[in-house]
């Protein structure tokens, strides 16, 4: 039996992924189809491959060329910008960092934050590793630099996207994206139109 519906949904991603990036440009715009709101989740896959014994796609034989070729292609279908970044896998220590730091603040401007550094690394090709490479991606929405540089080194913070990440585990999740609508998991970017659907639908 499905678990009862409620008003919001999560999305668990790393900016690392392209996929978590595909997802990241249509998951609120699916939630407001159906009147719903999403909980954003910045985590970090490395964690989770210890525990799964997975490993960086781009790392293994075989797939890594497949998501070569894949990533242009999806890009292309969805209609968004990518510019392959020539430092991949990404770090996504300090990014994640920065959105769970602004998230406790103002979580609206979190969400324009994570959208904009998927942007910056996967739709311009930029490093995202530094603070001060996440902070110049973050002035222009209106986040002093002296602070984001300072956030990210708050304990508080670090402890936050540990407890994300083990929470994460803890729900199952061990790729990115991954969404959790009413205790239904669905990997993957490509399984967007079933979300959709399921939503619409109620489940099936």
């Amino acid at each position: 039996m499905n678990a009862p519906m409620n008003g919001t949904f999560d999305f668990y991603f790393d900016f690392a992924s392209p996929y978590g990036y595909f997802a990241a440009t249509r998951i609120d715009g699916i939630a407001e189809r159906h009147g719903r709101a999403v909980r954003w989740h910045p985590i970090l896959l490395g964690a989770i491959f210890k525990v799964s014994g997975m490993k960086p796609v781009m790392e293994q034989p075989l797939r890594g060329g497949y998501l070569a070729h894949d990533v242009p292609r999806f890009a292309r279908l969805l209609g968004v910008p990518l510019t392959m970044p020539a430092k991949a896998p990404l770090n996504a220590l300090v990014a994640s960092r920065a959105y769970w730091w602004l998230e406790d603040v103002d979580p609206a401007k979190a969400r324009d934050l994570a959208k904009a550094i998927y942007h910056a690394h996967w739709g311009e090709g930029r490093d995202m590793t530094t603070a001060e490479q996440v902070a110049e991606v973050a002035e222009p929405l209106g986040i002093a630099v002296s602070d984001l540089l300072a956030g990210v080194q708050n304990p508080v913070v670090k402890d936050r996207l540990r407890a994300e990440t083990d929470e994460a585990i803890r729900q199952g999740v061990f790729g990115a994206p991954f969404i959790i609508v009413d205790g239904e998991a669905f990997w993957g970017a490509d399984r967007l139109d079933q979300v959709d659907r399921w939503l619409e639908r109620g489940g099936w």
